[in-house]
């Protein structure tokens, strides 16, 4: 548990980073195929969707809290381009980032007076099933996916 525990917190420190699986496996010092499964075994989610996790996280925090352009986040976030960001941030949001921000800044928050560990965890997207899934199911007109992921 120990050396997954590294490779979440590396992942959490710098999120913006590419982290694939063959890296994260070098930092916690196991095998690819081992690091995949314990971690899905000890996480509940695939690294690939924690990660995904953490950098919508961060970006709704930005968008919330900042006036930087939705692409200077994106790239902060570490999303290759502001087309996958807005697709990506929609499929999980349910909304895009100009509607959340919209919608953000129109409510006062007084954030600072909560810890910011709470303040992301009650943000943090519950990806119980892949983007790429969600996606096909809601395609094929399914209701599923609305119950299984974030509105």
């Amino acid at each position: 548990m120990r050396r997954l525990l590294r490779a979440k917190d590396k992942m959490d420190a710098a999120s913006h980073e590419p982290w694939p699986v063959h890296r994260l496996a070098a930092v916690s010092g196991v095998s690819e195929a081992h690091f995949a499964r314990s971690f899905k075994a000890a996480f509940g989610l695939p690294p690939h969707r924690y990660l995904l996790t953490r950098r919508i996280e961060r970006a709704t925090a930005l968008l919330r809290d900042t006036d930087l352009p939705i692409i200077d986040i994106a790239f902060q976030t570490g999303w290759e381009s502001l087309g996958t960001f807005g697709r990506i941030f929609r499929d999980i949001t349910g909304e895009s980032p100009t509607e959340l921000r919209a919608r953000e800044g129109n409510v006062p928050h007084m954030f600072e007076q909560v810890p910011h560990c709470f303040v992301s965890a009650a943000h943090r997207p519950n990806l119980t099933i892949a983007v790429s899934e969600k996606r096909r199911l809601q395609a094929d007109g399914k209701e599923e996916a609305d119950e299984r992921s974030l509105p």
